[in-house]
């Protein structure tokens, strides 16, 4: 025969967390006696979970960055328009500057042509006027052909044409010429410049080149065969007879100028002989070279700086 034993009946344990309520003859539950306090504790308050409370802080901060954002991209936009408006004025300011450059040049252009056409008409003018200026000089030249220049002639008080034509009458029985006036077309002395001391050169045309040609042989030729040369007494001077005379065929004013500088080479040794001939003025370096004709001073000036 098997023996079941029951289990011992227990009291229950009383829970903690169970709170004994007061009880009442009227209320229903009175079998009732203990209720959770948590559990009543939380249907009287409910506290927010801190999880509720995420969201709304990620849409604050979400709003904020769009703020910034916006903010941002606004003052962006305002320093691109004012960007913008600059390089819009720039880019007008860069159109007419290129307009202006292009008219520059074209008109720098324009006066380069024109320059260049007036340095090749002034080139070909001071080329016409060098040719006229030989013609010139040549005509002037041939117009002194016959004439003769008498130097440091003492001047006689009230002295007239018929007194210097009777000096060269004089001078030409001296060097073995036998002129007559008839022979001279013209004779005067130049006007004195202020300085009584200078004597005036007298200026003398006689009847032809040849004429002149002779006169001057004769005169060159005295000089070499006397040592004394001529002087005042062979033109019939009583007073300051000693006076040395100087003749020579007369020169145009370009032609005394080159006569003078080239008289200067000649002082430096550059050159061996100068003279005139016909109204030129010639050089030579040796005997055995040929003669220069000097024609402008820049030949003088080559020939100074020849070594």
């Amino acid at each position: 025969m098997s023996l079941q034993r029951t289990p011992p009946s227990q009291s229950p344990i009383p829970d903690r967390n169970l709170t004994p309520i007061s009880q009442f003859s009227s209320d229903p539950s009175l079998n009732r006696t203990t209720i959770n306090s948590d559990a009543f504790s939380s249907f009287a308050y409910k506290r927010p979970r801190e999880e509720d409370s995420a969201p709304n802080q990620l849409s604050v901060f979400r709003d904020e960055i769009k703020d910034l954002i916006n903010s941002v991209v606004t003052a962006q936009s305002q320093v691109l328009a004012s960007i913008t408006s600059k390089l819009q004025e720039i880019t007008e300011s860069n159109a007419k500057i290129d307009a202006a450059v292009s008219l520059l040049t074209a008109q720098n252009e324009e006066y380069r042509g024109k320059i260049t056409l007036l340095e090749n008409q002034a080139q070909k003018d001071r080329e016409y006027i060098c040719i006229l200026e030989e013609k010139v000089e040549d005509l002037q030249r041939n117009s002194r052909k016959a004439c003769v220049e008498i130097k440091n002639v003492p001047i006689k008080a009230q002295e007239k044409r018929e007194d210097l034509i009777h000096m060269v009458v004089n001078l030409s029985k001296t060097i073995h010429l036998g002129m007559n006036g008839y022979d001279i077309n013209d004779i005067f002395r130049l006007k004195s410049r202020g300085d009584r001391e200078k004597k005036p050169t007298i200026i003398m045309e006689l009847r032809s080149p040849i004429l002149r040609s002779d006169f001057l042989k004769k005169v060159k030729d005295f000089n070499l065969a006397n040592k004394t040369r001529l002087q005042a007494k062979h033109l019939g001077f009583t007073s300051n007879e000693d006076t040395p005379i100087f003749i020579s065929e007369q020169l145009t004013a370009k032609g005394a100028r080159l006569f003078f500088l080239a008289r200067d080479l000649k002082r430096a040794q550059k050159v061996k002989y100068c003279w005139t001939s016909m109204g030129k003025v010639l050089v030579k370096k040796d005997d055995n070279a040929k003669s220069i004709h000097i024609q402008h001073e820049a030949q003088v000036q080559q020939l100074m700086q020849e070594q």
